[in-house]
């Protein structure tokens, strides 16, 4: 063991013996149940990163389909098929950008685009 982990330690059982957690938000109720506990454990920590920092699994699962659409578009020959996946394709933007945008978040910056793609790309391998 390291010297912080046990000065940190000490600190904690004598805050303890003291008193100080007895005043906290929530003492003596049970924990309320992880929402995430039904998701792999591989990919719970990426969820609750993702939850933490704002987005929902209703926009990933989203974010996910205009990539798949994004994919079809790109490799599909059949022009009727394009133009029907470029409608599909604008109603998910349409609504995803709506659903950013509720929170404030702006989504028109080329960098965080880009950002935001790489970080997909490593996410939904």
């Amino acid at each position: 063991m390291d010297f912080s982990f046990i000065v940190s330690e000490d600190r904690i059982k004598k805050a303890y013996e003291d008193g100080e957690f007895d005043h906290l938000p929530g003492y003596g109720k049970p924990l309320k149940p992880d929402e995430l506990a039904g998701l792999p454990e591989e990919i719970r920590m990426a969820y609750r990163m993702m939850k933490n920092a704002g987005f929902t699994p209703e926009e990933s699962v989203l974010r996910q389909e205009v990539m798949t659409i994004e994919d079809l578009i790109r490799n599909g020959h059949d022009e009727s098929e394009r133009e029907q996946l470029n409608r599909q394709l604008n109603e998910k933007l349409l609504h995803y950008n709506r659903m950013i945008s509720k929170r404030g978040m702006k989504t028109n910056s080329s960098i965080f685009k880009n950002y935001e793609q790489k970080i997909e790309k490593k996410l939904l391998k």
